[in-house]
């Protein structure tokens, strides 16, 4: 029951990618890197130096180096070897007993080696949220965005992709950094993430995508360095959180049964804490209202706002 060799295949290209019902973009201030189960007893059942391990090594690092140098948090998964039959589960049945004692096998592939700062998950199941702290890891950094690479498409990434959906964050599954067993099992992948759960795009596609947003970013730091935050500004930003006007939310409605959950809460408290505003995560679900956050924003002894805002 152990994985066979993998033949080589043609890695789909940007104009095989099938038609994306959703059009969401990724953002370098929402968005992480999942690295998935990239280990060398993963890797063995691939031809190297052939399709579709070389785009997939390749394209996995340069998006690796470059969320290192947007400041997006890099995540890997890994499964442990020598697991007992209890640990192991049904994936028993499947697989039989998975990697071996040999600390080799379970490592990450060289090219891909975590760097400092990276964080390591121990994965026990398809899905990367199942027995680990994933979501937990995302809620803390404030972010509601995951970009899935690694192997294999049509197992772990678009089972990790659809649970991901399911707790309401935004997808990209990189077709081009992603392998399987065929291509067949590659293309059901990506097109059943792309009609589903998520965004398909191609590694150097996002990487514009993630260019194009550090640069509208880095605006907004400069609107905000220059101009103190208004209450019409905060209205703002929570609203385009929410897909809405703000002129359909009331300053005193309950923002989180209107759907403005955790990570987007903690989305805006990354933002409000870079223009000085110390508020906390317990304040603002407390009290979640416009009327309320506002009160605490312009309280907060750090932050410079006009007079003509305290309304």
């Amino acid at each position: 029951m152990a994985i066979p060799a993998i033949l080589p295949y043609q890695m789909p290209q940007a104009s095989d990618l099938p038609k994306n019902k959703v059009s969401w973009k990724p953002h370098p201030r929402r968005a992480a890197l999942l690295i998935h189960d990239m280990q060398q007893y993963f890797i063995n059942a691939y031809t190297l130096g052939e399709s579709p391990m070389t785009e997939v090594l390749a394209n996995i690092k340069m998006l690796k180096e470059q969320c290192a140098e947007l400041g997006i948090p890099v995540i890997y998964t890994a499964q442990p070897g020598g697991q007992t039959p209890e640990e192991r589960g049904l994936l028993q049945d499947f697989w039989g007993s998975g990697i071996g004692p040999d600390p080799d096998q379970e490592k990450i592939v060289e090219e891909l080696k975590p760097n400092e700062g990276d964080t390591v998950l121990t994965k026990w199941r398809y899905n990367a949220f199942r027995k680990t702290n994933l979501l937990g890891l995302l809620q803390e950094q404030g972010r509601d965005q995951l970009i899935i690479t690694g192997v294999y498409a049509h197992i772990g990434c678009l089972m990790t992709a659809c649970d991901a959906f399911m707790q309401d964050i935004e997808t990209f599954f990189v077709a081009d950094a992603v392998a399987d067993f065929s291509l067949n099992h590659h293309k059901m992948a990506i097109s059943y993430a792309a009609v589903r759960c998520a965004v398909t795009v191609t590694a150097q596609n996002l990487l514009n995508e993630l260019e194009s947003g550090r640069d509208s970013a880095n605006d907004e730091d400069v609107k905000a360095d220059g101009r103190p935050l208004s209450k019409q500004a905060m209205c703002e930003q929570i609203a385009t959180l929410l897909f809405e006007s703000p002129d359909n939310i009331s300053d005193s409605e309950n923002l989180i049964y209107r759907g403005l959950d955790s990570v987007r809460m903690m989305s805006l408290i990354e933002r409000w804490h870079r223009i000085g505003a110390e508020v906390t995560f317990v304040e603002l679900a407390e009290e979640p209202t416009i009327d309320n956050w506002w009160r605490l924003l312009s309280s907060s002894k750090e932050t410079t706002l006009p007079n003509s805002d305290y309304q």
